[in-house]
Parts: structure tokens; C-alpha cells; sequence
């Protein structure tokens, strides 16, 4: 389970960091989506320690927390251009958060597939 998700979410980042090339600042978000890529892919070949994956998601939930909005108007997926500077916040947001999900799941499957002495 944890090489089939690490596989699947490490393409999804690969591919979120593509769609930054056109962003206002690409220059932040395509290593913040690589790292999460970087980590899948260890965690796919088992490289990745759980508490390394831990960290990594801390440090996306206090980017997460930090990138909030101050006034929280959705995120409007119906619309592909930005409307308001509250709703791109939410939406860098919200991917920094499915970033440190994802990384606290890997964590949590790499600690079961630790073998203990």
C-alpha cells in the first residue's frame, strides 16, 4: 500500500509542480511541490524514515498555517484565474496541506513496514 501511494502521490507533485512554471512565483512553489515528490519517491524505495517524513510534515502544516488567508472567501475551483489575494492564499493553503497529509501518511505506513529487533 505505501509503494502504490508514494507512486501516485510523488507523480501528483511532480505534476503540481509543473503547473507552477506560469505562477507569480514559481520560484517558491516548484521546490516546495518537488520536495513533497523527492520524499514520495524515497518512501517508495524505502529510503525515507518515518521520522524524516514526520518532519517534513510539520514543517508543511506551519507553511499551512503561515500561508492562511486572513479572511478565508473559498477557494472557487470554478474559476481558473485568481479573484482575490484571500482565495490564492487559500489555495497555496491547501496544497501545503495535502502535502503534509500525504507526508504523515507515508510516515505512518513506512513506521508499519519498519522491522522491529
Amino acid at each position: 500500500m505505501r509503494k502504490i501511494l508514494a507512486i501516485i502521490f510523488g507523480l501528483l507533485f511532480v505534476l503540481f509542480a509543473a503547473f507552477q512554471y506560469n505562477d507569480p512565483d514559481p520560484e517558491v512553489w516548484i521546490p516546495i511541490y518537488g520536495l513533497a515528490a523527492a520524499a514520495c519517491f524515497m518512501a517508495y524505495a524505502g529510503v525515507a524514515r518515518w521520522w524524516f517524513l514526520v518532519i517534513m510534515a510539520l514543517f508543511y502544516v506551519i507553511a499551512a498555517i503561515y500561508q492562511w488567508p486572513p479572511v478565508f472567501e473559498g477557494f472557487l475551483f470554478s474559476e481558473v484565474g485568481m479573484r482575490s489575494m484571500n482565495i490564492e492564499m487559500a489555495r497555496e493553503a491547501g496544497g501545503l496541506a495535502i502535502c503534509a497529509a500525504v507526508m504523515l501518511l507515508l510516515a505512518f505506513l513506512s513506521r508499519q513496514a519498519t522491522p522491529r529487533p
